[in-house]
């Protein structure tokens, strides 16, 4: 075994680099702390008898912990424009995801594009660069839309998480609530006619359902995504695809699958 010794300046980067992937931002102590040789807490004292209410005092409402979703539907609500929401986004606060991430990725492509693709939320690279889909995924990504002759100039692309989540961790029901109004309110502006999910979380909640990706994918179906109806097929995350490329073959139906569409819909 090697002797300890001081960390050198690029080892010290690559292990907060390593921590920060983890999902690891707070220090919470220099020392270690013994548990064992620590003393039993003293037995509280027994709680204060209640205090009457006070009739002519309204009670005092109970501590909001994170967000408020009514707060979110609002100030999604209240945007006329893409630049407007973006600019909301930047803003509000009342999402945690935010303030571990490096910043705010909303949205990549045509905005006035008839497709729609919706991923789950920002990996490493999406955090750095602040796009959907630039990665390794997002790279497998262009090539697929390539394959039925289509770009980034063609789609629109954003995802139902607008943050990076610590360690890439799938995003909690309360941050999915607090950020589903601005996705809701991204496709109303956008208006796409057609929209494509990428990954089960994605789908799940597009289609608000429970059901697995592979039962799911390639199948076609009218949805409401707020006060929005488009023609939506579910298919495979890219990353999904990196990993089992034996799936490569499902996604490519879905993405012939896709060509059709845009014929019979004459895009």
């Amino acid at each position: 075994m090697s002797e300890d010794r001081p960390l050198n300046h690029d080892e010290m980067l690559a292990v907060l680099d390593w921590y920060r992937a983890a999902g690891v931002d707070i220090a919470v102590g220099e020392e270690p702390v013994d548990r064992f040789a620590q003393r039993a807490p003293a037995r509280a004292a027994p709680p204060a008898a209640p205090v009457p209410a006070d009739p002519e005092r309204p009670a005092a409402a109970p501590p909001m912990l994170g967000g408020d979703p009514s707060e979110a539907r609002s100030l999604a609500g209240s945007a006329q424009t893409l630049d407007e929401l973006q600019a909301i986004l930047g803003l509000y606060d009342g999402c945690g995801l935010k303030h571990r991430a490096t910043q705010l990725v909303f949205a990549d492509g045509n905005p006035e594009a008839k497709i729609m693709l919706i991923g789950e939320a920002p990996g490493a690279e999406e955090d750095r660069q602040g796009k959907p889909f630039v990665g390794k995924s997002g790279q497998l990504l262009d090539r697929m839309l390539a394959a039925i002759g289509l770009d980034r100039t063609k789609v629109y692309i954003a995802n139902t998480v607008p943050w990076r989540p610590p360690g890439n961790r799938t995003p909690t029901p309360e941050e999915m609530a607090l950020c589903l109004p601005f996705l809701h309110r991204q496709v109303e502006l956008v208006a796409p006619r057609i929209v494509m999910t990428l990954g089960g979380p994605a789908m799940q909640t597009v289609f608000s359902t429970t059901s697995g990706i592979i039962k799911m994918r390639g199948k076609w179906s009218e949805v409401s995504i707020g006060q929005h109806q488009a023609n939506a097929m579910p298919t495979l995350h890219p990353a999904y695809l990196l990993r089992n490329p034996a799936a490569k073959q499902q996604a490519w139906m879905d993405m012939l699958s896709l060509k059709l569409k845009m014929l019979e819909l004459g895009i």
